[in-house]
């Protein structure tokens, strides 16, 4: 409750300092001449990249509604700050040459791992800057820093890469080409190049397994895959959509976010928080009017972490000519904390089914791979 009570006064005192002047969405497609460079802010000591935009940064105080009753931001909120930044620096490129207009559409996340937690009254500062454009898509990084506005200190709370198409105005179903940046090194280059069909390659290997659905199981068994699955079933509304009318990924994201929270709480029934997010990828558009289904179920459990794969599916409600599809999939890592924000064990999954001991143990070689990947980033170099 003390933790709560100072987290409100921070919002109190911050809410003036993360004001910035809004960009509507009109401003972003607004037609400018060939060559025009735009970008949201550029830092104080100058240029820091010989790309075509520089970062756009933003900020945004977190409100009570933006986090849970331990007073930690929920991780889609920050998750739909990621995508909103990119959104914004992918289509104003996309759009700096002369051409058919268009708005840019998120295709894949890679894995953003939450550093810190993040509270009432701090504010977010989201930095976007494009690192790589291949023919028909664009790719973003996008670092988020959190600031205490009582002391000045910042932390680095996340990391995330993203990638978007260009979507023409006129037919939605139209990929533009994305105009070229200009790159200080060729190296810069040739690493975007491998970053690019490494996530292409995963991209058809995930949409090639994603054909199961979860099913509800009556009077399931604790720390059973069936105790804890969740659904939450949403209907799309233009607050969700793009000017295209289908809808923006930071609200899929953020829905996506909450089931995973969900799961998770029921299976630890502890206070818990997004530790990290595996690659989303968005397999197809959700139009305005669709109701979507986003399912979780727990797929592995380490001694302190736990694995939700997250499954969205979209149903045309008013569109007989087109079937239920999967429209977006993610794997989801959260924690299990006490009321100090202390780690605490967590309950092992009991996986029954064949099925379930299978996703397991694909589960376990996700686990062990990023968790050599970890040990081997802190090795000192010989």
């Amino acid at each position: 409750m003390r933790l709560l009570s100072r987290a409100l006064r921070l919002w109190e005192l911050g809410t003036q300092a993360a004001s910035r002047r809004p960009v509507s969405a009109q401003e972003c497609l607004r037609p400018r001449s060939p060559g025009t460079r735009c970008w949201l802010s550029t830092p104080a000591d100058g240029p820091t990249s010989s790309l075509l935009f520089q970062p756009s940064v933003t900020a945004r105080i977190m409100r009570p509604d933006d986090a849970n009753v331990a007073g930690n931001v929920h991780g889609g909120t920050i998750l739909k700050m990621i995508e909103e930044a990119g959104a914004i620096i992918s289509t104003r490129h996309c759009n700096s040459q002369d051409g058919e207009r268009c708005v840019a559409a998120l295709a894949r996340v890679e894995r953003t791992d939450f550093l810190s937690p993040m509270c009432i009254g701090e504010v977010a500062h989201v930095s976007a800057e494009i690192t790589y454009t291949s023919k028909h898509s664009v790719e973003v990084q996008v670092h988020v820093m959190s600031e205490n506005i009582l002391t000045g200190n910042k932390k680095l709370t996340n990391k995330a890469t993203l990638w978007y198409v260009p979507l023409s105005l006129k037919n939605v179903d139209k990929v533009l080409e994305v105009p070229p940046v200009v790159y200080s090194r060729q190296e810069q280059e040739e690493e975007g190049r491998k970053r690019y069909e490494a996530q292409k390659l995963e991209r058809m290997e995930t949409k090639g397994r994603n054909g199961d659905i979860v099913q509800p199981v009556l009077n399931p068994e604790p720390n059973t895959v069936s105790y804890s699955q969740s659904s939450l079933i949403h209907l799309v509304g233009p607050s969700d959509c793009t000017l295209h009318g289908f809808v923006h990924g930071g609200v899929t994201m953020k829905l996506m976010d909450e089931v995973a929270g969900i799961v998770a709480a029921r299976h630890c029934k502890t206070n818990i928080v997004t530790a990290s997010v595996d690659a989303i990828n968005f397999h197809d558009k959700i139009r305005k009017g669709c109701v979507i289904t986003i399912s979780g179920r727990m797929t592995f459990t380490s001694n302190k972490s736990m694995e939700i794969e997250v499954l969205v599916d979209a149903d045309p409600v008013v569109d007989n000519s087109q079937k239920r599809y999967r429209a977006a999939s993610a794997f989801f890592t959260y924690v299990s904390l006490n009321q100090e924000g202390k780690s605490l064990p967590v309950p092992q999954l009991l996986p029954e089914t064949e099925d379930e001991k299978k996703r397991f143990e694909e589960g376990k070689g996700r686990y062990l791979q990023m968790k050599a990947k970890r040990q081997g980033q802190v090795e000192p170099q010989p």
